[in-house]
């Protein structure tokens, strides 16, 4: 039913106002004028900096030489034998496609057995598709580094059997497997909804007419699965293309993405050209951001409403099933081999031993080589989170109560509140720390906030958007004769919400802050780029702290931290299953 329109209250213009003036402080100015650091030098307009990235074969590769203005048939002559070079932005495009691909391999054969296979501990598989909005990236690394370490569970098995050791670390290979293990979830829930919405009608009907089931299938299945594959290819592209805290702690300098290079630049203060790099990754990501946005909506239209039956796995064995049983073995190794290497890595010596000395050093307030207590670490992190929560969840709500009807207007907002998942955190951090934090000058008043302060305001952006996405969809499916039952009684529009509307979305609000706390105790990007020379350092800088300093035990211990923590989050939301717009 479409939302009546309703006359706007004092307390909702309010609330509106006030969400507005902080996503403006919190999120558009201070990436704005990261933007406008990119096209203004000493207070004239200018393209410099973009051209300068643009012509430098650093980033560019030969593809610069034409950006100056030189003839492309040499470049087309390289790209013809083989020899082209493209910079870190192709090499950043290069791996995401790889990464892409591999997230697709791994993910597309899960989504056809949860959505055609019943079978006990489905329910629960399905939910572990939401570990990737909810694990830190940089405890995936962690878990990686100790499983695929020269001292890993994986050479240890190798020497075993006699075969010779490998060594993946800071090599192509691993960070592709990391990006899988983070991404192939996402395409496995993206795809199996699809999947099981496909309206087994029109094939019952392909098939009376004679189609082969293989005809069957690529006529009429594939063509209703194709909006969401294609939505959670941008979707898996988009993070890959931007990944950073995997980049930088399995592959180092030497296998550096664009965002790597972008916290290089603002780590030697060099902002002028960071601010040109993040303007042209931005421009990449929002181009993508847009169409991944629209294909979603293309596969919100094509869920049919007779769904398939689905068959029961173990009820008989055939070369279909011998195949997903070999399958589980891969996802076995690649998924949960890294969690449990780096929870038995945080409890084992370098002889194999038990010990708890990893836990003793976190708990005894040690300093680690790098200068980092576990204890201000631990407790940053749940400050930060709880700050978090008292932003993010009435923003969410706010912006949510703004996006669920299906307006022009609403998904004009809707767009413009997703802005956080298309702009890099790195950049986030990057914009607070220009203005916020170095301060700003406000109607003569200079307005400056501490390292912890902006802590809070990033990582308050970055969870909202995923507030909005649990809430809103609970907001589009409520009845509103009962809102409007309540206005016609002399209910204000506060109190109807107050009242009516928040008691029965409670559960995706609970599921949107249980969101939200995780995505804060895990937020690496811009909390790295803000805590330089201070100490409001998080356990996800922590843990990439000790990696850098490979002191594994350290960073397998306070990874377990970040495990447990984020566990219990992700328990929250899967009790509550309100979750359906993160499909």
């Amino acid at each position: 039913m479409a939302r009546s329109r309703r006359r706007v209250d004092t307390p909702f213009l309010v609330a509106g106002l006030a969400t507005a003036a902080l996503l403006a402080v919190m999120l558009y100015y201070p990436v704005g004028s990261v933007l406008v650091e990119a096209v203004f030098s000493d207070g004239r307009l200018t393209l410099e900096p973009i051209r300068d990235v643009l012509t430098d074969s650093l980033y560019f590769g030969d593809l610069a030489g034409v950006f100056a203005g030189e003839s492309p048939v040499e470049l087309l002559r390289s790209v013809l034998a083989g020899e082209a070079s493209f910079g870190r932005f192709g090499f950043t495009a290069y791996q995401a496609v790889l990464s892409t691909l591999l997230s697709l391999v791994i993910g597309l054969p899960g989504a056809y057995v949860l959505a055609n296979y019943e079978f006990r501990g489905r329910r629960t598989v399905r939910s572990l598709t939401l570990v990737p909005f909810v694990l830190p990236s940089i405890m995936v690394a962690a878990g990686f580094a100790a499983m695929f370490g020269i001292n890993g569970p994986l050479n240890r098995a190798l020497a075993a059997v006699g075969l010779p050791t490998v060594e993946l670390m800071f090599t192509l290979e691993i960070i592709l497997l990391a990006h899988a293990f983070y991404n192939a979830p996402l395409v496995v829930r993206v795809v199996a909804a699809a999947w099981e919405g496909v309206d087994t009608r029109m094939v019952e009907t392909a098939r009376s007419l004679g189609a082969s089931p293989r005809r069957a299938f690529l006529d009429v299945v594939v063509p209703q699965l194709a909006p969401a594959v294609l939505t959670s290819t941008l979707l898996v592209f988009i993070f890959t293309f931007m990944s950073f805290p995997i980049v930088l702690a399995l592959g180092g300098f030497q296998l550096a993405t664009v965002e790597v290079f972008l916290y290089d630049r603002i780590s030697r203060l060099q902002l002028e050209e960071a601010a040109a790099l993040a303007v042209l990754e931005a421009a990449i990501t929002l181009g993508l951001t847009y169409a991944y946005l629209h294909y979603e909506r293309a596969q919100a239209a094509t869920r049919g409403v007779a769904a398939q039956t689905r068959e029961r796995l173990f009820a008989r064995v055939d070369l279909e099933r011998l195949a997903i049983a070999g399958y589980g073995v891969v996802i076995a190794v690649v998924f949960v081999g890294p969690i449990v290497s780096m929870l038995l890595a945080s409890v084992l010596d370098a002889n194999g031993g038990f010990t708890l000395q990893y836990y003793e050093f976190l708990l005894d307030r040690q300093d680690a080589v790098v200068g980092t207590q576990p204890d201000v670490a631990i407790r940053n992190s749940l400050a930060f989170a709880v700050g978090t929560l008292v932003l993010a969840v009435p923003m969410g709500v706010v912006v949510a109560l703004a996006t669920a009807r299906d307006t022009l207007s609403a998904r004009v907002v809707g767009t413009l509140a997703m802005l956080p998942f298309a702009v890099s955190g790195v950049v986030v951090g990057l914009g607070l720390l220009q203005t916020v934090v170095f301060g700003v000058e406000v109607f003569g008043l200079q307005l400056q906030v501490t390292g912890a302060v902006a802590i809070v305001a990033a990582h308050a952006v970055g969870a909202y958007p995923f507030v909005v996405r649990t809430v809103t969809p609970a907001l589009s499916s409520m009845d509103d004769r009962l809102v409007e039952s309540a206005r016609a009684l002399g209910a204000s529009r506060t109190r109807a919400l107050l009242d009516i509307e928040l008691p029965l979305v409670a559960p995706a609000v609970a599921a949107g802050a249980a969101f939200a706390f995780a995505i804060s105790v895990g937020e690496f990007n811009s909390t790295v780029v803000l805590v330089e020379g201070g100490d409001a350092y998080t356990m996800p800088v922590a843990v990439q702290r000790y990696l850098s300093d490979r002191t594994l035990g350290p960073a397998t211990a306070m990874g377990s931290v970040l495990l447990v923590v984020t566990s219990v989050s992700f328990v929250v939301i899967e009790r509550l299953g309100a979750y359906g717009g993160l499909e």
